[in-house]
């Protein structure tokens, strides 16, 4: 027998855009299938002003807190308003700042967002999104092999969303849709700088997604009927399947995989192509 859901309150303070505590946070709210967090996020909290405010909600609405800041003073006067609320509280970046300072020997610098300056990584990553969005689903199929990574696959295997995640970690990422029966452009077959992924999912998850899709009003009802049937989607994955084989191309199956998971995997194997 199932437990029921519970819920209670994430709270999330930052110095900066919040994107640490969230990561974190989510990541270990996950391990709990039957409490749900409701999260709370407070970006950009960099005074006792906006602290005060911040615990004013706090107080109406009382759970966890965690929170990143490097300024001593303003992180003193958080955990003193947790203890004075009875409320637990963790520092997420006072322990790793402690074992950098203890091995490297010096005390960190404590510059507020620090890790969003405006530096060669930032404007890596913007040049990244910007390829990768203009070599959406096949455009610019001539201009392949300028890509760090080429992601293949049929029809609702996550090409989109994996280049856009890899484009953010400033990765150049290209996606080409597999139809059977139009040939895939030349120019991908004859690329020798990007490394080749094959996406593929099984026919039963295709098929859902497909189904849940928002279709185009124009699509008539027998293109509709063979984009979702679970047969013609085995003979499309059967045709992605051979022509990665061909090409030696390395398959990934997203079946059961989260998009930083698939990422996550490509860059395993982009590292060991270079």
């Amino acid at each position: 027998m199932n437990n029921p859901q519970s819920f209670f309150h994430l709270h999330l303070i930052s110095d900066a855009t919040g994107e640490t505590l969230l990561a974190a946070g989510r990541a270990v709210s996950a391990q709990y299938k039957n409490a749900r967090a409701i999260e709370h996020i407070y970006p950009l909290v960099r005074n006792e002003k906006q602290l005060e405010k911040v615990f004013e909600e706090i107080e109406q609405e009382p759970g966890i807190i965690l929170y990143t800041t490097v300024d001593q003073e303003l992180a003193k006067s958080i955990d003193e308003h947790c203890l004075k609320m009875g409320l637990p509280t963790v520092s997420l970046l006072e322990p790793v700042l402690t074992v950098f300072q203890s091995y490297l020997g010096t005390p960190a610098g404590r510059h507020v967002g620090a890790q969003h300056v405006l530096d060669t990584h930032y404007f890596k990553r913007i040049d990244a999104l910007n390829f990768t969005m203009e070599h959406d689903d096949g455009q610019l199929a001539e201009e392949v092999d300028d890509a760090d990574i080429v992601l293949v696959g049929i029809s609702r295997t996550s090409k989109t969303p994996t280049s856009i995640y890899l484009a953010n970690r400033g990765v150049k990422t290209a996606n080409i849709p597999l139809v059977p029966g139009v040939p895939i452009p030349q120019s991908v077959l004859d690329a020798k700088r990007p490394l080749i992924v094959g996406l593929i999912a099984s026919a039963e998850r295709i098929s859902q997604i497909r189904q849940n899709r928002i279709l185009a009003p124009d699509m008539n009802s027998r293109h509709l009927e063979s984009y979702v049937d679970r047969s013609a989607i085995v003979e499309e994955l059967a045709y992605a399947r051979q022509l990665c084989t061909r090409q030696g191309w390395p398959i990934i199956d997203v079946s059961r995989r989260s998009i930083e998971e698939t990422a996550a995997a490509i860059l395993a194997l982009r590292s060991r192509h270079r």
